[in-house]
């Protein structure tokens, strides 16, 4: 075979086969297959698509350029989960130790953030001494031994994915969904999970921005981990608005350790129930303990911080606070309206929180702090928000951001329900 073949196929709206897929990752990812060849490819399958077979068999050939996990011999069922992304989605951290808390393994690779988006990693390197890094062999002591683990992912797993979204991060070719599917699956399926929940956002603060496209998206990922003989179950779930009430890294540690230990905001907590129950049921362990009770009993608290300290950190240190802080006030009295989920994730983001480059370092003070949320009540004046940062020079392109993002009026705006919809 040779790359110009299988180019000009998908070009002319062909179906790929089998063969021809697992030879042009293989190739790309051995150096074979030149960048501007694959990038020529992937912009065919942008504006072209692929069937439902061509994207099972691109993930499937993803999946085997690197090593694949295998936790079938624990004696609890695995499950998993997988946010698309948005602005304080803490939910892995009340999450995982919730589900482990229930009788499920949890192993969850996660990673770090970039742009406007928080990334678990981010958060979790907050506390002191965590460490990100485990072998597999401490991945699988650490899941006999506590029930959930959250790292990242080593280089040997989906080599092949990594190679190509980097290529498609600078060709314009991010948005294809059959793409966007199989770089995340293949990653998924490659930590051995046998169920996996995918939490796909959506909104202003997601990456996908419509109900229809995320619903595509769901479905695609849904398909590929069913034919790879994973449980795979979809939500659909709003980021229009940011998720609780903190959004930068060491800030979402503190809000997810209230919901542990039985508090914290409403929607953080109806969303890390609802996932945990669908995380459970894909394992097979409906019928037994509840998520919601093991945020109220304290067993959750308990597998998280038998969790952080297997993994270096402390759950009793004080976390970093940020150097300075900027109260913003409301301008006047009615009830907030809007509070869009980007510009708030945008201004976290020029206060330190996140990164413009994967080798940019965090500010794990850095943040905001919510003092409403849309469709409460608000005086003139009274606090809307706190941003915190080490360097005050910061505030002014972080309140640029905010500019249009807020809105007061005498009725909240129509919204996104927190739960869409379910595609299994």
């Amino acid at each position: 075979m040779d790359a110009i073949e299988v180019i000009v196929a998908k070009r002319d709206g062909g179906e790929l086969s089998r063969e021809q897929i697992d030879w042009v990752i293989d190739a790309y990812t051995r150096g074979e297959v030149a960048d501007e060849q694959m990038a020529a490819l992937n912009m065919a399958v942008l504006l072209r698509g692929m069937t439902r077979r061509e994207v099972v068999a691109w993930t499937d050939a993803m999946l085997r350029s690197g090593t694949r996990m295998d936790f079938s011999e624990l004696p609890r069922p695995t499950t998993d989960k997988h946010s698309t992304g948005g602005v304080g989605d803490k939910i892995t951290l009340p999450l995982s130790p919730a589900v482990a808390a229930c009788g499920a393994a949890v192993p969850q690779l996660s990673g770090r953030g970039l742009g406007h988006t928080g990334g678990t990693l981010d958060k979790l390197e907050s506390i002191p001494g965590w460490r990100a890094g485990l072998s597999p062999e401490r991945m699988r002591a650490q899941l006999l031994d506590v029930g959930a683990v959250v790292c990242a992912a080593g280089d040997d797993l989906a080599p092949a994915d990594r190679k190509l979204y980097a290529l498609r991060d600078v060709t314009g070719t991010v948005e294809s969904i059959p793409l966007i599917a199989a770089s995340i699956m293949s990653k998924k399926l490659a930590e051995g999970t046998g169920a996996l929940v995918l939490d796909v956002k959506v909104g202003s603060g997601a990456f996908m921005k419509d109900t229809e496209r995320a619903r595509e998206l769901a479905g695609t990922m849904v398909g590929i981990g069913t034919d790879h003989g994973v449980r795979t179950v979809a939500l659909l779930t709003a980021m229009d608005t940011p998720l609780g009430l903190a959004v930068g890294n060491a800030l979402e540690v503190a809000e997810s350790v209230e919901v542990l230990a039985g508090g914290g905001p409403a929607d953080v907590v109806e969303l890390t129930v609802a996932l945990g129950r669908e995380m459970l049921r894909a394992a097979g362990l409906d019928g037994g303990k509840d998520p919601a009770d093991a945020l109220r009993d304290g067993s959750a608290m308990d597998v998280w911080r038998r969790m952080v300290a297997a993994q270096g950190g402390d759950p009793d240190a004080p976390l970093p606070t940020a150097a300075e802080s900027h109260v913003v006030a409301a301008e006047r009295s009615g009830v907030l309206a809007r509070l869009d989920a980007y510009a708030v994730g945008l201004a976290a983001w020029r206060l330190g929180a996140g990164r413009a480059r994967k080798e940019d370092a965090v500010a794990p003070g850095a943040g905001i702090v919510l003092h409403a949320k849309p469709g409460d009540p608000i005086e003139a004046g009274a606090p809307l928000m706190t941003l915190h940062t080490d360097e005050p020079a910061r505030f002014e392109r972080a309140l640029a951001a905010l500019a249009g993002g807020v809105e007061i009026g005498a009725a909240p705006a129509d919204r996104l329900p927190l739960l869409i919809d379910r595609v299994e």
